[in-house]
């Protein structure tokens, strides 16, 4: 028998339903909800094979322990693990009392973990000591939403894109980070053709494919360009007087300094055309504006300055609280902003209270049965990692998150852990780089198995609907953290049960809408019941309140400052923290790519996701690449003062000169030199403490290998990916065929391979079963190939290590077809050009329907001249359509 439940996409922060249907035991099919106001059905591409990652071979079925980081990890019971690990807590309290643990959880947890934990933390151990992975992305939007208008929540909402006449897209990339809310933008424009668009950003990205005007302004120069166009904006006349007067404060020195700024230096700085300055500033005071941003603007040593900076525009412009306008931050996580508002991070506390406020420590204490809650500030995400350095937390619990990829100088916070008496991790997977760094592992249920809550970009709440039975012996994160809590009290000869006795995820939900009551988020009005009839809602939701009622907030132009009124920020431009010089001339900067999601764990095991992007390249500008001596796909060593990787190159116009970009999802045990932030300064914001991603000084060169080589492995049962292989493994490609995925690495090193290298390869490749074996050596030209055949014919395996490794590219063809390789065995290890080996897909453009750029190129050549013919004819673009810019890139020849 079937059901069908309602659910939401665990990605990033758009929120898009989903539905699930499902005979009990597993997912049958996954369709985008068509009720669902976010995404009205439509899917990314990560969106629509999410049902992938529930059953794949790396689930953390039971509870782990092991006494040391050498020894191996032994399977335990719930009782077991949870008593070693509350008695290390408690021993650890009891002797350097509660400041020396601390908890790092995530913008994937439900809102119902993040409370349970955020109260055991705040609560009843009695510190401030948690934080989140959501520090790294969005903490510079809250401070900045907070400066500006006294609480957290974008005024805004995804039904003013429709109602706006012009989009500022500033440091985002949304064609890549937020596909739907692209989607929604591409119609507007579309609907609309004088609908203005600005992109302000260093690369050309697939987001300027909509773009009027595209300002690639260095990096770091965020600040200097948003005064430069207040000074337009108040030079010709565009600001609103009288919502200035009536409803904010501080723009007098906001004024000054803008007036005072020469638009001529200033562009130069900036790397722009005055003229481009002085259109944009126009477009965006003429129309009715709705900015976007993302981690552009908040990865940043200054990020909260910038985001102010942008926020002073709107308030300039009186472009706050009416319908298509407004500023709009694009929440990264899926639900970063119910983590906000449980107060999940080190300086919140929950329900959008202050821990700074002596009344508003009461209350929360009142509400939760306990003395006091503390007011000395916690140790945020860069601060944590410092501390287990020094040693002063000596244990730390991390839920949901692999910060040993995603955090800045990640050597360094590799280290931290090392260091650590006692590492907890619950996950949903292992081995992660994380959880083979833990002393214990706890299994989490993962999505789709729990039920709860998310909260979106534009503050709309979901119920996600149990579809599944958990895997294993795991559990939801709220559960284990409760159950944590009531051991851990006993050990500390507390009674802490009554506090965590939850008996379902609807409990912990009510609980914290009644702590909501009264403050600027208060949903007190809502329920799993009332979701369920109504769909999802937006904060507010107050009882009494009818579904839909609230959209934006600050339409009456009162704001939750003191005097309720919104504040402009004065600024001073900061340049970047670590300069380019002579000896490291190149800006670095990271950010997303289309079809993978923060460090793979979920995402990197889908091989259709693995197609568009397989391996981790360094784009570059062509007149840097002459520079250096680098030409396409060659191998470039870059190089920061912290660390070193290795990727190929990717040689483009679409990208500064003196800037590169490196995809930041690769860690060791998906591309083993590809961990791009170890590379990262940790340079943080003053307010936020959200670290610099977005530049850091490195040098480039080309990448001298002794040898260089490529393996490919078909089957199920080939597990290679997580597997270390040699110095420099640089990239992890899985593909899906007719019959078989297929793993593919690239591999190179600076020194010779030894002969128990190769042994150890072949023992990996070979995986203890009887294969067919073809050897092809040749010493004196360093050549030295092996390929498998089963007993069917199928080539399962090859290494392919001397000559050009590109004329092994087509071998991989052949194992995805899954045939018998018959005559070919002797050409199977020869040069290329020995067979027909013509290659007629090339690198894949639409992941949902597995189409290539030649068979796009070659239907463009046969008199296919627009979008709409190349999609009927290829079917590309007509999936979840993140493929269409490049698809118009081809189209247009550029």
């Amino acid at each position: 028998m079937t059901a069908t439940v309602n659910s939401a996409c665990s990605y990033c922060g758009t929120g898009c339903g989903i539905r699930l249907e499902t005979d009990g035991e597993k997912i049958i099919s996954l369709s985008g909800d068509i009720n669902h106001p976010t995404n009205q059905g439509k899917l990314c591409s990560k969106g629509r094979e999410l049902h992938h990652t529930v059953n794949s071979k790396d689930r953390l079925l039971v509870p782990q322990l092991r006494t040391s980081l050498d020894a191996p990890f032994a399977p335990v019971d719930w009782g077991t693990a949870l008593n070693h690990t509350a008695q290390k807590f408690a021993d650890i309290i009891k002797e350097h009392g509660p400041d020396a643990v601390a908890f790092y959880v995530s913008g994937q947890l439900l809102t119902e973990d993040y409370y349970v934990f955020n109260k055991l933390m705040k609560g009843f151990i009695g510190s401030n000591n948690i934080d989140t992975n959501s520090r790294l992305c969005m903490s510079s939007a809250v401070a900045g939403y907070k400066r500006a208008f006294g609480a957290d929540g974008p005024p805004t909402c995804y039904d003013d894109i429709e109602k706006a006449s012009c989009f500022f897209i500033a440091g985002a990339n949304p064609a890549y980070a937020h596909p739907i809310v692209f989607r929604r933008l591409e119609a507007a424009k579309e609907a609309n053709p004088d609908l203005k668009v600005i992109v302000v950003d260093p690369r050309r990205t697939d987001t300027c494919s909509i773009a009027d005007l595209h300002l690639p302004l260095k990096p770091g120069t965020d600040v200097l360009l948003y005064q430069a166009i207040l000074h337009v904006l108040l030079q010709e006349g565009f600001t609103d007087e009288d919502y200035i007067a009536k409803y904010t404060a501080g723009f007098a020195e906001v004024r000054e300094k803008a007036l005072n700024i020469n638009l001529g230096e200033t562009a130069k700085t900036c790397g722009l055309n005055p003229e481009d300055i002085i259109q944009a500033a126009r477009w965006f005071g003429e129309s009715k504006t709705l900015s976007f941003w993302t981690m552009g603007l908040n990865q940043s040593s200054s990020g909260t300055d910038k985001n102010n900076a942008l926020i002073n525009l709107h308030l300039a412009t009186g472009l706050v609280g009416k319908e298509g306008c407004g500023p709009f931050s694009l929440t990264g996580q899926p639900n970063a902003m119910g983590g906000r508002e449980v107060g999940g991070m080190a300086n919140m506390l929950a329900a959008h209270r202050e821990y700074t406020n002596p009344e508003h420590r009461k209350e929360v204490a009142h509400y939760w049965g306990v003395d006091d809650v503390p007011s000395k500030p916690g140790l945020t995400a860069t601060e944590l990692f410092s501390a287990l350095e020094e040693g002063s937390v000596k244990a730390v619990w991390i839920a949901c998150t692999n910060p040993i990829i995603s955090m800045p100088d990640a050597k360094r916070a590799e280290a931290a852990l090392k260091k650590a008496e006692l590492v907890m991790v619950s996950d949903a997977y292992h081995p992660t780089d994380t959880t083979k760094l833990a002393h214990v592992l706890f299994p989490a249920s993962g999505w789709a198995e729990k039920e709860g809550t998310i909260t979106n970009t534009e503050r709309r709440i979901t119920h996600l609907q149990q579809a599944i039975p958990k895997a294993g012996l795991s559990r939801d994160d709220w559960k284990i953290a409760a159950d944590f809590g009531i051991v851990l009290g006993e050990k500390l000869g507390q009674d802490w049960s009554k506090a965590f006795a939850y008996k379902t995820a609807g409990d912990v939900f009510d609980e914290h809408c009644g702590l909501t009551q009264g403050v600027d988020i208060d949903i007190s009005g809502l329920s799993y019941a009332l979701l369920d009839e109504f769909g999802p809602q937006q904060w507010p939701f107050r009882k009494g309140d009818k579904a839909g009622e609230i959209k934006r907030l600050y339409t009456d132009n009162q704001y939750e400052t003191a005097d309720k009124k919104a504040h402009f920020v004065d600024i001073d431009y900061i340049p970047v923290a670590e300069p380019t010089d002579a000896e490291y001339p190149i800006s670095l900067t990271t950010g997303r790519i289309r079809d993978q999601w923060h460090t793979m764990t979920k995402s990197g095991a889908v091989p259709q996701l693995m197609q568009h992007i397989p391996v981790p390249t360094v784009q570059i500008h062509p007149d840097d690449a002459k520079a250096y001596g680098i030409e396409d796909e060659d191998l470039v060593l870059i190089t920061s003062r912290r660390g070193e990787v290795i990727a190929p190159a990717q040689i483009s116009k679409d990208i500064r000169k003196s800037l590169i970009f490196f995809p930041m999802h690769w860690g060791k045990m998906m591309a083993r030199a590809g961990r791009i932030n170890s590379l990262i300064k940790t340079s943080v914001d003053p307010l936020s403490k959200e670290p610099e991603f977005k530049h850091s000084a490195v040098r480039i060169q080309p990448f001298q290998a002794a040898w260089h080589g490529m393996m490919l492995m078909a089957g199920e049962h080939v597990d290679l990916g997580r597997e270390m292989i040699v110095e420099y493994t640089y990239g992890v490609v899985a593909c899906a065929g007719q019959k078989f995925p297929v793993t593919s690495i690239d591999i190179a090193c600076t020194q010779p391979l030894r002969d128990e290298q190769y042994k150890r390869l072949d023992h990996i490749l070979e995986q203890g079963q009887a294969f067919e074996v073809l050897t092809y050596s040749d010493k004196r030209l360093g050549i030295n190939r092996k390929a498998w055949i089963d007993s069917n014919g199928h080539l399962v395996a090859v290494r392919w290590v001397g000559g050009d490794i590109s004329e092994a590219k087509w071998l991989r063809k052949l194992m995805l077809e899954g045939t018998d390789v018959g005559d070919m065995r002797p050409f199977l290890l020869a040069p290329s050009s020995v067979v027909n080996t013509e290659d007629t897909k090339g690198k894949i453009i639409c992941a949902c329907h597995n189409v290539g750029e030649l068979e796009l190129l070659a239907v463009m050549e046969s008199g296919c001249g627009d979008l709409e013919t190349l999609k009927a004819c290829t079917k590309a673009g007509t999936g979840c359509g993140s493929c269409v810019p490049e698809m118009k890139r081809l189209l247009s020849g550029s």
